[in-house]
């Protein structure tokens, strides 16, 4: 099994993501989540624990999208339990995932909505 840099802080994960998914390192992406996730993805639907996860991510990145890094949105820590969101560039909504500090003092996303934007006036 391939060993993967872990994420020592919440907004770690963000870079990681970034780095795996330019790679098209769908096992990689995975890696970020705990065993029993829940991803808010495709919009609408929800991707349901690790393996299927990386099963998403095999097919979403075989298209080679390149994603950026964004800036992130100041991080909210309650003891073993943060949320991370960043703003998106093009202004769409927003992003959010709540992560979960590991035994070994790493962190993983719980639950993850990768895109959601305000609700229509």
């Amino acid at each position: 099994m391939t060993q993967y840099e872990k994420a020592m802080r919440p907004e770690d994960i963000t870079r990681l993501f970034v780095e795996r998914s330019n790679a098209g390192d769908a096992a990689g992406v995975a890696a970020l989540y705990e065993e029993d996730a829940v991803l808010a993805y495709p919009p609408g639907e929800r991707t349901v624990g690790r393996e299927a996860i990386r099963a998403l991510w095999e097919r979403v990145l075989a298209g080679r999208p390149v994603f950026e890094q964004e800036a992130p949105l100041p991080t909210l820590v309650s003891g073993d339990i943060a949320l991370t969101s960043t703003p998106p560039k093009d202004g769409s909504g927003a992003r959010a995932q709540v992560v979960r500090r590991q035994p070994d003092g790493s962190w993983l996303r719980v639950l993850d909505q990768p895109e959601f934007v305000p609700a229509a006036p």
